[in-house]
């Protein structure tokens, strides 16, 4: 992930509502969610909330994918590592063994599936 893609993920996160989408998102796992789910869990009207969901598909932290009629939404996993990615590019001066606990402490136990 680039610098600017960086500030619109970090921008993206910077706003309470899509802070928690991004957070239910994360636990709901593979099996993701519904908008009208996310909706409902979060207490949201659901066009602030398609418009807060169009805020973290366009920063690559979530993804959708339609099911009919309706979108179910998932945590983007390769977006998030490249955030994380990006911000732990220069960790510990290039020294990966001081950064370990660190990376191990954030790596996902799921093998990074979350589809």
């Amino acid at each position: 992930m680039d610098f600017n893609q960086s500030l619109i993920a970090l921008s993206a996160l910077g706003q309470e509502t899509r802070l928690e989408v991004f957070r239910l998102l994360i636990r709901a796992g593979e099996r993701g969610m519904q908008a009208g789910e996310i909706s409902d869990a979060l207490d949201v009207r659901q066009n602030t909330m398609s418009a807060n969901l169009s805020v973290l598909v366009r920063a690559g932290l979530i993804r959708n994918v339609r099911e009919g009629r309706t979108i179910r939404y998932y945590a983007n996993i390769d977006g998030i590592r490249g955030l994380l990615g990006f911000l732990m590019e220069d960790c510990c001066g290039g020294n990966a063994e001081l950064c370990k606990t660190v990376l191990d402490e954030i790596a996902c136990e799921c093998g990074g599936r979350v589809s």
